[in-house]
C-alpha cells in the first residue's frame, strides 16, 4: 500500500517551484502576446486610414519595432514598460497623422 505520510524533511507539496514558474511563464507570454496584438490593431489603423504614401513603411515598421521590444521586456523578465510606451508613443503618432489628413 501507499504511504501518504510526509516527513518533516520533505515538504508536502513537491513540484510547486516548476509550476510556479510554468505560471510565471504564461502570465509573461500572454501579456507579451496582448501588446503585439494592440501593435498590429494599430498598424491595422494605419494601413486603412492614414493618406500617406508611407503608410505601409509605418504600419510594418510599427509591427517589427513591437515585435523587437515585446520581446526585449519578454527576455527582461516580463518588464513591459518600455513595449507599452513605444506603444503608446506609436499610437499617438498614428493618431496625429490620421487627424491631420
Amino acid at each position: 500500500m501507499a504511504d501518504h505520510s510526509h516527513s518533516p524533511s520533505q515538504p508536502a507539496v513537491q513540484g510547486m517551484a516548476a509550476h510556479q514558474a510554468t505560471y510565471n511563464g504564461f502570465l509573461n507570454f500572454s501579456a507579451g502576446g496582448s501588446i503585439l496584438c494592440i501593435y498590429v490593431l494599430v498598424a491595422l489603423v494605419t494601413f486603412r486610414f492614414m493618406d500617406n504614401p508611407l503608410n505601409l513603411f509605418v504600419g510594418f515598421g510599427g509591427i517589427i519595432i513591437g515585435i523587437v521590444t515585446t520581446l526585449i521586456g519578454l527576455r527582461m523578465g516580463g518588464k513591459w514598460i518600455l513595449p507599452v510606451i513605444i506603444l503608446v508613443l506609436y499610437g499617438l503618432f498614428v493618431a496625429n497623422n490620421i487627424h491631420m489628413s
